[in-house]
């Protein structure tokens, strides 16, 4: 095994997996040490030197100098090792080569599964470093199997395996082996052996990017995206607002006979997606947030975020959406506690304020009077 050839296999590995020798010859040597340790009795400390220059494989067994000696597997006298060279002290390491005897084929069995286990985690934090920078993209994969609700995903050119767990599954996908999806990178946590990457379908960041992957202009910063909010599988607002006076931003999004955001429909599989126009008025924001319902009147209340919305009788469960998901995405786009009444309603309460004010006035007047 300790030969040129040896040595240029180290070489080639960096050229080919981009793995640095330096990284490499410390996997080979541990492997070595953990073979050798458990196919012999030998307690001492051992220590391997490689050397690519030279070619050559050393092991040295070390032994720590002390002024008494209470374990001579891992310890050498002062006296006993000035005689080997004068200028050792105490606490200096002593290195004495040696050549491992026995060293039978399953100890280099077993540092071929060391060595073969470290490349793999080496060539994986390798690939998972070239993901690092790429939190908040999306990325096509490839589902690969599903175990216990969770769906393992290859992804990237070098196939390295993502992990979508089950609060980032849309609700009512399903998800079969050799799918193909587009999927949200969410979390790349290269640490050791929990090193993975974590993908989603559920995240507002997807609609995002596929708004950018179909429509050039958000993508040339003349249409800039200014707040998604979702509910996965049923429906999404995404506020838009153009930079460029010249450009319809709301035609843009929508693309011509609904191209653009057809494309980001189906992928979604038929999500409703509502594209908002932003306003700096947060009033008129709000009007906006709660389409496709017609809102006739939006008032603030003083020194709170909440707004009180007026929309024709016709178009109250429009405005409130099933469940109150329509309002509840509104909110959550603008920031504002929104309170959705009718037209009708909402003249009632109005006349009954006024008669109470109108009493409260009457009531006063009397009382000035006496």
């Amino acid at each position: 095994m300790v030969n040129k050839d040896f040595f240029q296999a180290i070489e080639d590995f960096e050229i080919e997996k981009g793995i640095k020798p330096e990284l490499l010859i410390d996997a080979i040597r541990t492997a070595l040490i953990n073979a050798y340790r458990k196919n012999t009795d030998d307690a001492r400390d051992v220590v391997i030197d490689m050397d690519p220059e030279k070619n050559s494989v050393k092991f040295y067994a070390v032994r720590t100098v002390v002024e008494e000696v209470t374990d001579p597997e891992k310890e050498i006298s002062l006296e006993e090792a000035r005689e080997i060279k004068k200028s050792y002290k105490v606490g200096d390491q002593v290195k004495n080569e040696f050549v491992p005897k026995n060293f039978s084929r399953i100890a280099a069995q077993t540092a071929r599964q060391i060595i073969l286990q470290k490349l793999r985690e080496t060539e994986r934090d390798h690939t998972l470093a070239q993901f690092e920078d790429t939190e908040d993209e999306i990325r096509m994969c490839t589902v690969r199997r599903v175990e216990d609700r969770n769906v393992y995903v290859e992804i990237g050119a070098g196939e390295i395996e993502a992990l979508m767990l089950p609060q980032d599954q849309v609700p009512g996908e399903k998800y079969n082996v050799n799918d193909k999806l587009m999927v949200y990178i969410k979390k790349v946590r290269n640490a050791g052996k929990n090193a993975q990457i974590l993908v989603s379908r559920t995240a507002p960041g997807l609609v995002k990017r596929l708004f950018e992957n179909v429509v050039p202009e958000i993508s040339q910063g003349v249409i800039t995206v200014k707040g998604v909010t979702r509910e996965a599988g049923q429906r999404t607002k995404i506020a838009i607002v153009s930079n460029d006076p010249n450009v319809d931003a709301l035609g843009a999004c929508v693309g011509n006979k609904g191209m653009r955001v057809n494309e980001v429909v189906k992928e979604l599989n038929g999500e409703k997606i509502d594209i908002i126009l932003w306003s700096e008025d947060p009033l008129e924001y709000i009007a906006k947030a709660l389409s496709p319902a017609k809102v006739l009147k939006v008032s603030a209340i003083e020194g709170e975020k909440v707004a009180r919305v007026v929309v024709p009788d016709d178009k109250l469960s429009l405005a409130i959406g099933k469940d109150g998901q329509n309002a509840r995405l509104a909110a959550k786009l603008t920031g504002w506690k929104i309170d959705v009444k009718s037209e009708s309603k909402a003249r009632i309460e109005e006349e009954a304020r006024k008669a109470a004010e109108a009493d409260m006035e009457e009531e006063f007047g009397e009382e000035t009077e006496e």
